[in-house]
């Protein structure tokens, strides 16, 4: 039996583990990707884990989310960051080079390796047939110290492409008519390969505008082959000699398969609040939009802002209608200067943004009160943009050009013969602003901010829990929802004690008070608990505030392992119906947590109302571990002791 993509992967990476869905799996990290945004607590926890240098072959730390400057903070943490890659052997992209995803596509993705990131887009990458997985900032800690990392083995689902893309349908929509065939929660658990003929039409960047959205699908990668569009991507960016080819065998078989005729496909916008939340444009038809944005890292790439300059070259955007481009990385933004499509954006009435998330991660261009915005994105969750009631649209870059010169959501089929735009054979090539670290970077002073604090200790898991229900939320909690982004709060990463100020925020304005008050307690969530972005500050600064243990229906993969890496116990509902009885205010308590970490299987008392509930707590080995020590951190310290021990 031959094997598809994920395990010819995963098979060559392997450490120890099973290949069975499920069971835990180890595997040798290649390579990691670290934006600003994690990248100075992960960095301060491989700090506290003790190792001298990187491991792996490669480290990039990237300079892309906290681009805005308007205190000390964000300035302050690009310098702790600067000075770390330095001293550890890390190469860093300093800001303005481009956002992780993007640069690291053109720049450093190699087939058959494996990339961890911490940012939830890290499987970008997969785009170039690389295993890409998104993690918290103590696992790529972790890694970078020289440990595999370890997971669920996931299963595999196949999208089958067939034909190819009619003229105004574009690889956008391919992954919104995904959204809407799995929903947001439809990709847990699972990779997503791509394959069939209808590969073939579509190019690295658009494949990496694919992958990038596969993580809305709550999925662990997304995954294409690696073939003669990769290999010409790679030789125009002056890397081809780190090609090789890579396919699924014809008899690989797979847990799930999605079939797709591209040919039917027509252009898709997904509607506020949710990715999966997707219809055709010519059904929303006409909204009035106040802001188009048109950038990320899922469409941000030269070939996209190429397109949307052809669409409006000549013309003017309507005049209560805001456009603003941004440029997925220096390259992306010299070779559109060099080519005169950036002229044609100014000329148009484009606001050029730098190179960097900004709008994406509500850095910036929030919309108006009540506003519409429609963008090229790969998130609309309520508040992310900045402002609490707008309300935003995702949609390809062609809607997106289309829509901002009439002023309303528009199909772009209305504009007649479509435009084409190819891959350029040959990059413009340009590495002078990532940093290579010294050989010997032992004698390198680091520089530290005062906002810059030490991870706060975590003791190890007590044996009883007992805490009033903090609060109670709903399905497709987000880590939006938990820990906020956006320009306000983001500055206060490196700050534990600072950002928990922020903890749940946007649900309810007193949390961080009533915690304090309570002196911790628990959480109760729905289904898909912590969905979204990969920070673990969404587990961070809840453990800060005292938070032991959450009770949910379900949760999402990168969030549910950040709170077992922060010693937070993540509780499941044996019978779901028992989340219908437990109300916000509750006391409950429970007993026996070190049998419960080895047998799966708690009992849960709620003392206000005289109920016990029974609650699984699956865990792989490694995990149970995790919990019994407190945190991630924790074990990785007392293996290091046992390792010198031993000596």
């Amino acid at each position: 039996m031959g094997y598809s993509i994920v395990e010819k992967l995963v098979r060559s990476h392997f450490v120890e583990g099973s290949f069975t869905p499920g069971e835990e799996l180890a595997l040798k990290v290649d390579q990691t990707l670290n934006p600003d945004s994690a990248g100075t607590m992960a960095f301060i926890q491989f700090e506290a884990i003790g190792i001298p240098r990187v491991q792996v072959n490669l480290a990039v730390s990237y300079a892309d989310h906290q681009t805005l400057q308007v205190g000390f903070e964000n300035a302050d943490d690009h310098l702790y960051l600067q000075d770390v890659a330095a001293r550890f052997g890390v190469h860093f992209s300093r800001a303005g080079n481009g956002i992780c995803h993007q640069v690291h596509l053109e720049r450093f993705a190699a087939p058959g390796k494996f990339l961890l990131g911490t940012d939830s887009h890290t499987p970008t990458a997969g785009g170039m047939g690389m295993l890409a997985i998104a993690v918290g900032g103590v696992d790529l800690a972790l890694a970078m110290a020289g440990r595999p990392f370890t997971f669920p083995m996931p299963r595999v689902t196949r999208v089958e492409l067939k034909g190819s893309l009619p003229p105004w349908v574009a690889a956008k929509d391919v992954i919104l008519e995904v959204l809407r065939r799995l929903t947001c929660s439809g990709g847990v658990g699972k990779i997503i390969e791509y394959g069939g003929p209808g590969v073939a039409c579509l190019s690295v960047p658009e494949r990496g505008t694919i992958t990038n959205m596969g993580a809305e699908l709550g999925a662990t990668s997304s995954v294409f082959p690696s073939d003669g569009r990769t290999r010409e991507f790679l030789e125009a960016q002056g890397r081809g000699d780190v090609f090789v080819p890579l396919q699924a065998d014809d008899d690989a078989t797979y847990d799930e398969v999605l079939e797709i005729d591209l040919s039917t496909l027509e252009p898709l916008v997904a509607l506020p609040h949710f990715p999966d939340n997707v219809v055709p444009v010519r059904e929303a038809a006409g909204l009035p939009l106040n802001q188009v944005f048109i950038g990320s890292c899922t469409n941000s790439s030269y070939v996209d802002l190429s397109r949307a300059a052809a669409i409006l070259k000549g013309k003017l955007v309507a005049e209560n209608t805001s456009l603003v481009v941004a440029p997925g990385s220096r390259q992306v933004l010299h070779m559109v200067a060099q080519s005169g499509a950036l002229a044609d954006l100014i000329a148009a009435g484009a606001r050029i943004l730098e190179s960097a998330c900004g709008p994406c991660i509500g850095i910036g261009q929030s919309p108006c009160s009540g506003g519409t915005s429609l963008r090229t994105s790969n998130r609309n969750f309520e508040g992310r943009s900045g402002t609490k009631d707008a309300k935003v649209f995702l949609a390809s870059v062609e809607t997106a050009a289309a829509s901002a010169l009439t002023g309303r959501l528009t199909d772009p089929r209305t504009l007649g013969n479509p435009i084409s735009v190819p891959v350029p054979s040959r990059f413009h090539i340009d590495d002078r602003m990532i940093l290579v670290p010294p050989a010997d970077g032992s004698g390198i002073e680091i520089r530290r901010g005062p906002n810059i604090r030490s991870l706060p200790p975590f003791p190890p898991l007590a044996e009883t829990v007992r805490g009033e229900v903090l609060l109670k939320v709903g399905d497709n909690i987000t880590t939006d929802h938990i820990m906020p982004a956006g320009a306000k709060v983001m500055p206060y990463r490196s700050n534990v004690p600072a950002i928990s100020r922020f903890c749940f925020a946007t649900v309810d304005e007193t949390f961080y008070d009533r915690a304090v008050a309570a002196g911790g307690g628990l959480v109760v969530g729905g289904c898909n608990y912590g969905q979204g972005s990969s920070r673990e500050h969404a587990a961070l600064a809840p453990r800060h505030l005292g938070v032991r243990a959450v009770l949910a229906k379900s949760y999402a993969r990168i969030h549910r392992k950040n709170l077992i890496n922060m010693g937070i116990v993540p509780l499941v509902f044996d019978e779901e119906s028992d989340y219908d009885r437990i109300e916000q205010g509750d006391f409950l308590s429970a007993e026996g947590l070190y049998a419960a970490v080895e047998a799966g299987i708690l009992l849960v008392r709620n003392e206000t109302r005289n109920e016990m509930y029974r609650i699984r707590l699956p865990l792989l080995p490694l995990e149970k571990e995790l919990l019994r020590a407190g945190g991630a951190l924790n074990h990785a310290r007392i293996c290091l002791r046992e390792r010198e021990r031993f000596k």
